[in-house]
């Protein structure tokens, strides 16, 4: 098993979460938070003044698939979040070692 974490433009969310239920991925945990890359945040204009904002919103979606999924899941995200310009996001793909059911306690041991 691997978890993608995938922090991307909250625009986009709808269209991945569309998607990757197209594709039979349902499971994800969905956060609002805030970040910024190297490009250290942007600059808006208010009232006539410029205000730096150095973070900026961006979701987070966390997703547990087995190992064979990851291809197919991080190509649904690249596909429904690229527009080429700073701030499409990043994904993230982890090993994951072992996962238990909180309401049973069943401990499941990762596939390899």
């Amino acid at each position: 098993m691997k978890m993608v974490t995938a922090v991307i433009r909250p625009e986009m969310f709808d269209s991945v979460r569309a998607a990757l239920e197209a594709d039979g991925i349902y499971g994800m945990t969905v956060s609002e938070v805030m970040g910024r890359g190297a490009q250290k945040g942007i600059a808006l204009r208010f009232r006539g003044k410029v205000m730096p904002v150095e973070l900026i919103p961006k979701v987070k979606i966390e997703m547990v698939v087995p190992a064979a999924d990851v291809d197919k899941v991080v190509r649904i995200v690249l596909e429904n979040c690229r527009t080429g310009r700073p701030g499409d996001g990043r994904i993230f793909v982890l090993p994951v070692e072992s996962i238990c059911r909180v309401r049973t306690g069943q401990i499941d041991q990762a596939d390899p």
